[in-house]
């Protein structure tokens, strides 16, 4: 857990939301998560040319999708994979005649583009930045926690297991907090949704 604090509002928003009925078992049909590596729009890695020390290290993937690399000028790479890209670079630059056998590596730094999405009773919802390894209640406590009003019961998650294909599971969060479920491993493009409670 990597916000301790937050955490504590996880606990209290379930104690207070808690008094619906019994909690669903943990879910069967939520796949495990798969981490992908591919560039998307706001990723920013470094592309080292051995021997061109003077060329910029460091870009950004535009909202087009592109970088402007020098010599290649607008190179597509949202979609790619950091091998793929490394490939277009060293082709594009033997191919304009630039490098003869140029030596290009590719290090991706910050991977902006993927993201969990939280909607409905939590303090902050909207779209948060997704790391490797990332929980559900540890996204829930990096948005605030739940609200008063949230049903910590019945919280779905909504994964994309396929081109138009998701997966819709119900997660018992209480449950989770109190030792009882185990924490579900969330996926970049995950939907968190918390309902409101029926009153």
């Amino acid at each position: 857990m990597r916000h301790p604090a937050l955490l504590v509002a996880v606990l209290l928003a379930a104690s207070v939301a808690g008094c619906g009925g019994p909690c669903p078992p943990p879910p069967k049909n939520l796949p495990a998560p798969t981490f992908t590596t591919t560039l998307g729009i706001g990723d920013v890695f470094e592309v080292l040319v051995v021997g061109e020390e003077k060329l910029p290290k460091e870009y950004r993937v535009s909202p087009d999708g592109t970088i402007d690399f020098p010599y290649i000028k607008r190179l597509p790479v949202s979609g790619l994979e950091p091998q793929e890209v490394q490939h277009r670079i060293r082709t594009q630059l033997q191919d304009a005649k630039i490098l003869t056998d140029p030596q290009v590596s590719v290090f991706v730094k910050q991977y902006n583009s993927k993201k969990v999405n939280l909607l409905g009773q939590v303090m902050k919802p909207g779209p948060l930045p997704f790391v490797d390894g990332m929980k559900l209640v540890d996204a829930i406590s990096q948005v605030g926690g739940f609200t008063a009003l949230a049903d910590t019961r019945e919280v779905v998650i909504i994964r994309v297991v396929g081109p138009n294909k998701t997966v819709t599971a119900v997660v018992c969060v209480e449950a989770i907090t109190d030792g009882k479920q185990p924490d579900v491993l969330l996926q970049a493009g995950d939907t968190i949704k918390i309902n409101q409670r029926v009153i």
